[in-house]
Order: structure tokens, then C-alpha cells, then sequence
């Protein structure tokens, strides 16, 4: 096992902690306004969007269609199955939000794999705007021109950016303060020291013959604290080769 360089603790809330002003702000373009929010409404995410302590803005990207059909595609140039988000549409709709602070991103699965790093830069803006894409895509020319950033939440394929703008969402606003109401429990949770998280455990003691592991019971918080980071290490170098190296790697390079 590599050496074990404790991780910096990071602010949750990063900058966005300390800027007064108007809550962090999703604005969501998409030609499906009706699945918003969708399980954001629900749980902490929801009861914190009730308080106040972050918004959603929906906007139709149909709403900014020229023709009586409002149309917002067309077929592809070259052929092909599928139809592709016309960029003069696209464009307009981005144009309503353009004095909107926060990057624009574009759900795509060619995007950068969204990260827990990348989450916590994006709970330190004021807000950001998601564009969804439908069908076959969108035409590269509006993206270019924009310069939208392409994030992807993992190696798929959906319907559509809807799920993904929600995925996205959700990961910000556990950073954000007040939302999740513990805050401190964020920082132990898989990605956040560069590890995948420790296993759990709770009420009985005993079930169906398993027990749980005698040091959760021992009170001694410094041996626990331990045993959970041991864990957690054995079970990212299992899980996920890829972490572990990156973690290796860090942690060398913080040696003195």
C-alpha cells in the first residue's frame, strides 16, 4: 500500500460561501421543461430550493423557435439517422441568458468526465447555465462559437441531457451551504480525499449472523478514524485501480 498522506480538508462551499448576493442559480435550456425539477423538488435538494438557498430557472428552448411548428432541428448535413438542434435556435435561446453569470455547459457524452474537483469549482461560481441536448446532438458550429464547455457524467449513452443536468445539479448542491444540513459529513464521502468511501453500518449489532466490526463499538475515535481510512484505501485499490494510482501519486508528491 502506498503511504498515506492525509488529504487537505476542502470547503464545501468554497468561494460561494463568502459572496453575498442572490443563491446559486441552474439555469436549465431544454425542450423538455416538464422534467424539471423532477427529483430536485424532492428531499434536501427540494427543501432547500423552498428555502431559498438555491434556484432553478427552466427555460423552453422551443420558446425561441421562429416558425408556427416551433422547430428547434433539422436533418443532419452528410446523411445519417436522427435529427440535429439547429445552431440559429440554440443560439437565441443561449442569447436570453446571456448576461447570466457562471459557465455554459453542454451534457454530452464526447464531454470531460465530470469530477468531484469539477463540482466543487462549480459550487464556487454563482450559478451556471445547462444546455440539453436531444436527438442526435447539437450542431458543433453554435458550441464553437460560444465556447460551451462539454461535460459527460460517465461512459453512456441517454435520451437526453435532462437526467444528466439533474445528476449534475444534485452533486453541486450538496456542497452548497445549509443544503445538505451536516456539513461536515460531506467531506467523508467517496471522491472528496481522493478515495471511495468506507463502508457503513448501524442498529442491530448483530444480523442474520454478521456482526459489526468490533472497533465502530470500541468508542476509541482515533482507531476508528484509522480502520475507516484503511478501508477506504482497500477498497478504492480493489474498486477502482484508477483512483488508487492517482492517489499514490499525490501522495508521494506531498512527502517532504
Amino acid at each position: 500500500m502506498c503511504a498515506a498522506a492525509a488529504a487537505p480538508d476542502r470547503d464545501p462551499g468554497g468561494s460561494q460561501a463568502d459572496r453575498a448576493g442572490d443563491p446559486w442559480t441552474a439555469r436549465v435550456l431544454t425542450i423538455f421543461p416538464e422534467m424539471f425539477p423532477g427529483p430536485l423538488g424532492a428531499s434536501l435538494a427540494g427543501k432547500a430550493l423552498e428555502k431559498g438557498l438555491w434556484r432553478l430557472q427552466v427555460l423552453d428552448i422551443r420558446d425561441v423557435a421562429r416558425d408556427k411548428h416551433r422547430s428547434v432541428d433539422d436533418a443532419p448535413f452528410g446523411g445519417g439517422p436522427g435529427m440535429v438542434l439547429r445552431p440559429d435556435v440554440v443560439d437565441a435561446a443561449l442569447a436570453t441568458v446571456d448576461a447570466a453569470p457562471g459557465p455554459v455547459i453542454y451534457l454530452s457524452a464526447r464531454g470531460r468526465l465530470l469530477d468531484q474537483a469539477r463540482v466543487g469549482e462549480l459550487a464556487a461560481e454563482p450559478g451556471l447555465t445547462l444546455l440539453c441536448g436531444r436527438y442526435e446532438g447539437v450542431d458543433q458550429r453554435v458550441l464553437d462559437a460560444r465556447r460551451v464547455e462539454e461535460l459527460s457524467i460517465g461512459d453512456y449513452v441517454l435520451s437526453g441531457g435532462e437526467a444528466a443536468a439533474i445528476v449534475l445539479i444534485d452533486a453541486v448542491l450538496r456542497l452548497l451551504p445549509g443544503v445538505m444540513g451536516n456539513e461536515a459529513s460531506s467531506g467523508e464521502e467517496s471522491f472528496e480525499r481522493g478515495l471511495l468511501e468506507y463502508p457503513h453500518y448501524t442498529r442491530p449489532a448483530e444480523w442474520q449472523g454478521r456482526p459489526v466490526p468490533e472497533v465502530l463499538l470500541s468508542g476509541h475515535h482515533a482507531e476508528i478514524g484509522r480502520w475507516r481510512r484503511a478501508q477506504a484505501e482497500a477498497t478504492t485499490k480493489q474498486r477502482r485501480p484508477d483512483l488508487w494510482a492517482r492517489y499514490c501519486k499525490d501522495a508521494k508528491e506531498q512527502e517532504p
